[in-house]
């Protein structure tokens, strides 16, 4: 049946139209270039969340737009959202809302080229959490890497040429072994779509070997979880983090990692659940070195942006190791998680980076008592620990108690190790916050000034979405509830 553009195509093209304005947006109006900018982000948001409303938690791919494309390929352009991407499109819009206000004051050298990149970028973002065609999906899954790296080498600092070339190599790498496949489930079923619920239809019909599962599986597996941080690929995320400008680290972690893992679930899971049984140890032991060995790294660090880089190293771990457990607990936290932690981080990096256009140093033992000259900032970051160490009322509580119940339900010995990440994660928040915010005021900083109200607003947003999920879980379990169980009985079938 075919169906017309509608409001998920509004989703992309939104900042894609805001792209074109800024094109022909002369570049001294900086103003008018960041007006124009927060306005198309602003109607992402507002669409985002009468999504959200409208949605029927009954599940099921909703507000679909379906048209052929390229009849001879089979290519489609079918957009549809279920419970799994509605949250993570809120998540996406208010990242970038909060991260052109967090970038407001900070960014002011080449103002129109950097918000042309974000809105290139988030575009892409949108797309691929609609998206329902492989050759569309892959698309948008570039248009959202690519630009990353001008962001970074441009705008960035902390070997930014290094950290941005390594960034792309390693993702680009990952998006081979997603495209390769892509292209082996295309010919298994066919060649005559590229649709994924077509896709789905052929592959029940004609079911794959078990050689081609357990082969395929974990290289669209491994593509998708270099983008998630998988461990042993991490190692691009943390010097990604730490030379990206504010607004693409909040981007960056807040909402590129969580590709990855919706990549996992949207294609590789969802086409071969039998695969995800299969490879469900090895997928829960590399998660286990993710979240142990993320959190021990991020104690030992100097730089707050190394820090909260392998912290998310370890909460990512945390989405993988919920999937591995094959029940609705771990699938509904590992879902959660991802809403929960990209906000959570973004908030992180958005205070980190009020702080280095101040201060001009992110290394923790240069600070001291800051706390007395920026108490937003500081107060705002205590808010994000405390949501990252898993403090009740915070939506990365009920995230990590739901993966944390479903892993105790499935392998009890495996969940008591991996409880001591959270131990660390509490020892170096805690670490940070007594020797950089707290302590011995060094004179130094005696004239820090705090966040300016553009700021405080980004901060207040991340916090108080933070707050209404985790106080109201419901808001987003109700919604993804359908759509988790019927992706769990596909893969335990």
């Amino acid at each position: 049946m075919e169906h017309g553009f509608g409001i998920l195509t509004s989703m992309w093209v939104t900042p894609m139209i805001g792209v074109l304005i800024l094109i022909f947006l002369p570049s001294r109006y900086e103003t008018g270039v960041r007006l124009v900018s927060l306005l198309a982000a602003a109607i992402t948001l507002v669409s985002s969340i009468y999504l959200y409303i409208q949605f029927d938690p009954r599940g099921g791919f909703q507000f679909e737009e379906n048209m052929l494309w390229i009849d001879y390929f089979g290519v489609r352009y079918h957009h549809g959202a279920d419970g799994l991407s509605v949250p993570l499109l809120l998540l996406t819009s208010i990242v970038i809302f909060c991260g052109i206000l967090s970038s407001w004051d900070g960014i002011k050298h080449r103002v129109k080229e950097f918000h042309i990149l974000m809105l290139l970028l988030v575009s892409g973002v949108f797309g691929v959490f609609i998206s329902l065609d492989a050759v569309f999906f892959f698309i948008f899954y570039e248009i959202a890497v690519l630009p990353m790296y001008l962001l970074i080498i441009v705008w960035g600092s902390t070997r930014k040429e290094y950290s941005g070339m390594k960034l792309t190599l390693y993702l680009l790498f990952g998006s081979v072994f997603v495209l390769i496949g892509l292209i082996a489930v295309y010919v298994h079923t066919g060649m005559k779509t590229t649709d994924l619920l077509e896709f789905k239809a052929l592959l029940a019909a004609n079911p794959p070997s078990d050689l081609f599962v357990r082969t395929i599986f974990p290289m669209m597996f491994l593509g998708f979880g270099m983008l998630a941080a998988i461990w042993p690929f991490h190692t691009w995320s943390p010097d990604g983090h730490v030379a990206a400008p504010t607004a693409a680290s909040m981007l960056h972690a807040g909402v590129l990692m969580k590709l990855g893992a919706f990549g996992i679930l949207r294609v590789a899971v969802y086409l071969l659940p039998e695969g995800l049984r299969y490879w469900a140890d090895m997928i829960v032991a590399l998660s286990l070195v993710n979240i142990i060995y993320g959190a021990f790294v991020a104690m030992h660090q100097t730089d707050l942006k190394f820090v909260i880089g392998y912290s998310s190293v370890s909460h990512m771990g945390i989405v993988m190791f919920g999937i591995g457990m094959l029940n609705y607990e771990g699938f509904a936290g590992a879902a959660f998680q991802m809403f929960a932690h990209g906000v959570m981080t973004a908030l992180f990096f958005a205070c980190v980076g009020a702080i280095y256009d101040r201060a001009h140093t992110r290394q923790i033992h240069a600070f001291g008592g800051i706390y007395r000259r920026m108490p937003i900032v500081c107060g705002a970051f205590l808010c994000g620990g405390l949501a990252g160490l898993g403090l009740p009322g915070f939506a990365g509580f009920v995230a990590e108690f739901l993966v944390f119940w479903g892993a105790f339900k499935a392998h009890p010995v495996i969940a008591s190790i991996a409880v001591v990440g959270l131990v660390l994660t509490a020892f170096y928040v805690l670490r940070v916050f007594q020797r950089a915010f707290f302590g011995e005021p060094n004179p130094k900083w005696d004239g820090l000034t705090d966040s300016s109200a553009i700021q405080n607003t980004a901060y207040a947003i991340l916090i108080g979405t933070m707050l209404v999920f985790g106080i109201w879980p419901r808001l987003f379990l109700d919604i993804a509830q359908a759509d988790l169980n019927l992706l769990l009985s596909e893969v335990l079938r």
